[in-house]
């Protein structure tokens, strides 16, 4: 890939990787062996901005970046996070200092290395002051264990109280046409800081490449089947949509991931996707996106067409919502 955005201060591809489904949340994992090929793939197709989490595959997906990549390790940008793991099977969000501390000797042991490049806080614990968490996390750079802080799915409002505390290099939410509250608050409020704005999800969980069904179609472990927007009604709804937008990337002469993909890259310079897949070819043809150049019109329609206004349902389901702290609009009213 070319084109090339700053996080941290280091230049990586526009489009980076992220590696959660290699572990996690989409059903069951692919062979490890295919994982690896992946990874290596992706390294010489010009990927160097690897993300993973301590609580992808509850510790198993650093193990596969460590084996796959610790013989690349100087070549790479490589993030991941704390502040929400696995505990005895269950997702557990702990903020606190001194886990996050353990959290992180955890994860430099799984990833075979001395140093994370970028350290996020996975979900900030609203039991625990974001000053006191990102107090911890500060240490954790001064001891040259991490190369620079970020914090995910948080607010313009935390995200100033946690620059108060340290520099937050990045900022990682989940933005796609059919995700749009980042542009509330925090898209402008990262431009304003000099913090890197990390998009995950950026195909919309799949929705954008048009090859998802709904929910009842998806396997017992993929998380998709508890968001409301691929239960139905509102999966009829959306699929409909999906069709007017498929065409508008026949017009675009690329495919509707691709276009999604060009879309975030023009909504602003500090805007970088890390894309998931467990397929080469979709791995190779979202790389592809950074090198296309659209028509200011076609983005724009694509953009009027799937947004806040047009989608149906949440993102996702309550019990999850009420656990981050973005901004949201509120649905429409159809």
């Amino acid at each position: 890939m070319k084109t090339q955005r700053e996080i941290a201060g280091r230049s990586v591809g526009a489009i980076g990787l992220g590696c959660m489904n290699l572990s996690h949340a989409y059903g069951h994992p692919p062979q490890r062996d295919d994982a690896i090929r992946l990874l290596h793939r992706a390294f010489d197709l010009g990927v160097r901005h690897f993300d993973t989490a301590a609580l992808y595959g509850f510790g198993s997906n650093e193990e596969l970046l460590g084996e796959a990549l610790q013989h690349r390790r100087k070549d790479i940008f490589l993030a991941s996070k704390c502040g929400m793991t696995g505990v005895d099977g269950k997702r557990v969000i702990d903020g606190r200092p001194e886990t996050l501390t353990k959290t992180l000797e955890d994860s430099l042991r799984k990833l075979q290395t001395e140093h994370i490049d970028l350290y996020y806080l996975h979900r900030w614990d609203k039991s625990v002051p974001i000053e006191d968490s990102i107090g911890a996390m500060s240490l954790m750079v001064e001891q040259g264990k991490v190369g620079a802080l970020g914090l995910s799915e948080v607010s313009a409002s935390t995200l100033r109280k946690a620059q108060a505390v340290h520099p937050i290099a990045a900022v990682q939410t989940e933005y796609s046409l059919w995700s749009r509250n980042p542009e509330i608050a925090v898209l402008k409020t990262c431009a304003e800081l000099g913090v890197s704005f990390v998009a995950f999800s950026p195909v919309a969980r799949g929705y954008l490449c048009g090859s998802v069904g709904n929910a009842e179609s998806l396997s017992e472990k993929d998380i998709r089947r508890g968001m409301p927007r691929f239960n139905e009604p509102n999966f009829s709804a959306n699929k409909t949509l999906f069709q007017a937008y498929a065409k508008l990337a026949e017009l675009a002469e690329c495919t509707p991931a691709q276009l999604a993909l060009c879309w975030l890259l023009a909504q602003g310079g500090h805007i970088i996707p890390i894309t998931g897949t467990r397929s080469i070819d979709h791995l190779q043809e979202n790389m592809q996106a950074a090198e296309l150049l659209i028509d200011g019109g076609v983005l724009d329609a694509v953009g009027s067409l799937i947004n806040h206004s047009s989608i149906c349902g949440d993102r996702y389901p309550r019990s999850t919502q009420l656990e981050i702290d973005t901004e949201e609009f509120p649905l429409p009213t159809k």
